[in-house]
């Protein structure tokens, strides 16, 4: 992998000045919203990582902590597949990528093709453990698919009442209703959409069989999404079962069991970070500004973590 120096912008160049004015201007504010000392979740290796100014390493789903690698860079988003246990791909404060294939110790720069800008989401695909997705604010989404060692420019922001908004969250989650079989969802600063991995264009999520029900002259279902207007801070899929999905608002954590047709609200924790288990979608761990935090129950009930 490449360091960060000569960097080029993709074919969106024109627009870099308003580009790096905009995400200058916007991440403060993003940043702001992230919890003190834990800004970034992951499950990877069998065991849970937590990116603050240190990181923080779990063998028991999140229960209890051990202090890790410091790095160089502030991590603010991680990613990590099922498929490469001990690798975790980081988003770094102020831009750029960097891989590890040991959990946080060791960290090796990429993003060739980026643009010299903070990512704001990050996630790796479903079926694809050396494909990852990064949406940066005032840009759109990027895609890597060498394991973060260089990009490409895929999609532009989602258009939600009225504007373009900036894509907080990430989840790839392996559907049979998407375009080969995978749908990449986005929670923004005004909610959520999804787009099947064609990238042809963003839009709301509707039933499976909306279409097949029409046909046959039987009601679709209705769908219920999530609050208008919220940020959608996290988002969170279940490897062991996809149609799961978990969000994280000013509201609280949601949770939908119909791959995000509809969602009920689960708890009132004010979590700005979540991560799932890929083999147990019972176990999930938040950050929050009070901390970190585990649940056993799906996302029901959770209890404080402990840091030894």
């Amino acid at each position: 992998m490449t360091d960060f120096t000569g960097f080029r912008f993709n074919r969106r160049a024109l627009l870099r000045g308003a580009i790096g004015a905009s995400i200058m201007a916007m991440a403060p504010q993003l940043r702001a919203a992230t919890p003190a000392g834990y800004r970034a979740l992951a499950f990877s290796g069998g065991g849970a990582v937590a990116a603050g100014d240190s990181f923080l390493t779990s063998e028991d789903g999140g229960a209890t902590w051990r202090q890790g690698a410091r790095p160089g860079a502030s991590p603010v988003a991680l990613a990590a597949h099922p498929e490469r246990s001990g690798r975790l791909i980081v988003a770094l404060e102020g831009g750029g990528v960097a891989v590890s294939d040991n959990r946080g110790e060791t960290l090796i720069l990429g993003g060739r093709g980026l643009p010299a800008a903070e990512i704001s989401a990050l996630a790796t695909a479903a079926r694809l453990p050396d494909t990852l997705y990064a949406a940066i604010p005032g840009d759109g989404l990027w895609r890597s698919e060498d394991a973060g060692e260089s990009w490409e420019f895929v999609m532009d922001r989602p258009f939600i009442a009225g504007e373009e908004r900036d894509v907080l969250s990430l989840a790839s989650v392996d559907l049979a209703s998407g375009m080969g079989g995978i749908w990449l969802y986005g929670g923004s600063t005004a909610g959520l959409q999804r787009v099947p991995d064609c990238f042809c264009r963003w839009q709301d999520v509707q039933p499976e069989h909306a279409l097949d029900a029409l046909v046959e002259g039987a009601e679709a279902p209705e769908p219920r999404p999530l609050p208008a207007g919220e940020p959608v801070r996290a988002l969170i899929s279940s490897a062991a079962a996809p149609s799961r999905l978990w969000a994280a608002l000013p509201s609280g954590i949601w949770i939908s069991a119909d791959a995000g047709l509809t969602w009920e609200t689960a708890n009132a924790i004010a979590a700005t970070a979540l991560a799932g288990d890929p083999t147990n979608p019972d176990t999930l761990i938040a950050a929050s500004p009070d901390g970190l935090f585990h649940s056993r129950d799906a996302g029901r009930s959770w209890t404080a973590s402990t840091i030894l």
